[in-house]
């Protein structure tokens, strides 16, 4: 923490208990009384109610802190991009936010291929890249020092899963769907890795291009392999078309999903197509929870971002504000940078409403914690401790 004290020494030192002293060089984005975040991710596309959602609950958590008069004194603001789940406009995004709109950090970026274009652009200026909506491997690498990832990994969350099928439902044949690209397969290892812990593996892999509902093909592989139990990595459109197809053709197999899928737009899909009873991962205590945590988002949700219904993704994004907003707070009048980043990964672990954190020089992600959840034939979410329980 030297540099913390370096820095509070810096300000003390230029503005002093009269104001007098030279003025302290301020990183981009801070000024006296504003400070601007960066967001690229996908508000429209197969994929944009995630983007749309997740941005809302970092809003909430902003608005609120707004509401009591900022962060010393300091009002947060958002600019956020359309990159519609494609990496080469999150390139494009990043740039602007980082070149042309100055940004003081980048936070809420949603998806793994964009998060492996855009990562190198911000470390390469040592600009902070707070808490992606992705549990991808290459992220949680030590290399990324600027990386502050809130949630568990996609190998946690498989591991999760693939744990409950074999030990609560005795499932050995396990099918895999993912999506064509880095996030598919970070999930695919995730479940590969956690089945051959058993000395077990996969006994068919099927795959369909990011940004698409085309999984009629894969579902017709995966149907030859005969599985018991099919993991969906994916977003929620093909995600439940999978579903869907499946059962039409007659699989009566037990299918989960990753907490990328989302909650809400999941549920609408499933609902369209008459299908529920699906498994879905996830790295937040449930959003209708009597949490205090949960809580606090409905009513900052209800208070700044009352068109958006409660959900897993808008909480994570509130969760996301909050621990920057946290961050901020133990940074002190003279925020900068460096200064921001050894307080969120350095400093003591946060406690978001009961949401733990805990960070270290060697450690950027803050929890390791894996919920698994059921959307029942109603279409309810319900958290279940084993799979064993009546559906």
């Amino acid at each position: 923490m030297r540099r913390c004290w370096l820095a509070a020494l810096v300000w003390a030192l230029a503005w002093g208990p009269e104001g007098g002293g030279i003025a302290r060089a301020q990183d981009d984005g801070v000024t006296e009384d504003s400070i601007l975040f960066g967001q690229s991710a996908a508000f429209s596309g197969p994929t944009g109610l995630l983007g749309t959602d997740y941005r809302a609950g970092v809003l909430a958590a902003f608005a609120e802190a707004n509401a009591r008069g900022g962060v010393h004194g300091r009002r947060l603001d958002l600019l956020s991009l359309d990159d519609g789940y494609e990496p080469e406009e999150a390139i494009n995004n990043t740039h602007r936010l980082l070149d042309e709109e100055r940004v003081f950090a980048l936070i809420a970026y949603v998806g793994s291929p964009t998060a492996r274009a855009t990562v190198p652009i911000a470390a390469a200026q040592d600009v902070p890249f707070v808490a992606p909506l992705t549990g991808a491997a290459f992220l949680r690498d030590e290399q990324w020092t600027n990386v502050v990832n809130l949630r568990a990994s996609y190998a946690q969350e498989m591991a999760e899963i693939v744990e409950r099928l074999v030990l609560d439902l005795g499932i050995v044949r396990i099918g895999v769907l993912y999506q064509d690209d880095s996030f598919g397969l970070a999930g695919l290892t995730g479940v590969e890795d956690a089945l051959a812990k058993r000395g077990l593996a996969t006994v068919a892999r099927a795959v369909y291009p990011r940004n698409t509902s085309a999984i009629k093909t894969g579902v017709l592989e995966l149907r030859e392999a005969d599985p018991q139990a099919v993991l969906l990595i994916g977003a929620y459109s093909p995600v439940a078309t999978a579903v869907a197809w499946s059962r039409h053709l007659g699989m009566d197999a037990v299918f989960a999903t990753t907490s990328f899928v989302g909650g809400n737009a999941l549920i609408d899909r499933l609902r369209s197509f008459g299908q529920f009873g699906l498994y879905v991962t996830q790295v937040i205590p449930s959003p209708t929870s009597d949490s205090l945590a949960a809580r606090q988002y409905r009513r900052a949700m209800a208070a700044h971002s009352s068109g958006v219904k409660p959900g897993f993704v808008s909480f994570e994004g509130y969760l996301a504000g909050r621990l920057a907003i946290e961050g901020l707070e133990r940074s002190g009048q003279a925020v900068d940078r460096v200064v921001f980043l050894e307080n969120l990964l350095d400093g003591e672990p946060f406690n978001l409403g009961g949401v733990r954190l805990s960070f270290s020089a060697r450690r950027n992600q803050g929890s390791d914690r894996v919920y698994v959840n059921l959307i029942a034939e109603n279409g309810q979410i319900r958290t279940v401790q084993t799979l064993a329980e009546d559906p």
